[in-house]
């Protein structure tokens, strides 16, 4: 930074929040404020148009593009219109200044402060001017009731009353029938697959090779049954080798 540019301090160095509705008024009201000094206006775009909307047709209106090329570019009060597009060429606004610099910035451009004060390692101190602040924006009424935490004793209390309605309302309700669904295997049963009950297999005799003829289906496999019933248990006719085992009689003791 050079000897003639300004030293980034709060007494020339601030920041004017003002709408963008009423920033043309602002800066017709700075210029007059600092009539003795060589000012100068830059903006982003639309320079014309700002230079058109000024009253005093004397004030320098330019864009950054045009200050970038013009080097030798100074003036002794910068009035910054808006926010550039990047923060470093902020820094190059303020270098031309040699007394004082000044931005205007509306509420939808706090945002970008914080680029510019990185840059700079400091705060700008930001001042809001009377009829030329932000709108202000009513807050949400808050319930009074949340603000005081509730005691153990009304804690109880709310509790106890919830329980006493839900329990008066479930005894004035009346109750409901409920029915059990009818599923859909809950069907009559087709009598084809009913057990039918078994006749006795009887035994009929025997046919002319001599095997036993029954009534029905049997598991009989002895062909050489005769009809007479058989016992339930028949004893083996083979039995097995005897094992004659003697008694030795205990030793006497002498």
């Amino acid at each position: 930074m050079s000897k003639q540019t300004i030293s980034i301090k709060p007494a020339n160095h601030n920041i004017y929040q003002c709408p963008e509705s009423k920033k043309i008024a602002l800066i017709e009201r700075l210029i007059t404020e600092n009539a003795s000094l060589d000012t100068v206006v830059v903006c982003s775009s639309d320079a014309e148009a700002l230079s058109a909307s000024l009253a005093d047709a004397d004030v320098r209106v330019i864009e950054d593009r045009e200050m970038v090329k013009a080097k030798e570019l100074t003036c002794e009060f910068l009035i910054s219109y808006d926010m550039p597009i990047k923060a470093i060429v902020y820094m190059a606004r303020v270098a031309k200044a040699t007394k004082k610099a000044v931005m205007l910035l509306d509420e939808s451009e706090q945002r970008d402060v914080h680029a510019i004060e990185t840059l700079y390692g400091r705060a700008i101190k930001q001042i809001a001017l009377e009829g030329f602040m932000y709108p202000v924006v009513a807050k949400p009424e808050v319930d009074e009731r949340r603000k005081k935490p509730l005691t153990k004793e009304q804690i109880s209390e709310i509790a106890k009353k919830r329980h006493e309605d839900a329990t008066k309302e479930k005894k004035e309700s009346p109750k409901k029938n409920f029915e059990k669904p009818k599923k859909s295997f809950d069907k009559p049963k087709d009598d084809r697959w009913a057990k039918k009950k078994k006749a006795p297999n009887k035994f009929l005799g025997k046919d002319e090779n001599g095997k036993a003829i029954f009534s029905g289906k049997s598991g009989e496999r002895n062909h050489r049954y005769d009809g007479t019933p058989r016992e339930k248990y028949d004893a083996p006719k083979k039995v097995g080798k005897k094992i004659n085992i003697k008694v030795r009689k205990p030793k006497e003791e002498k």
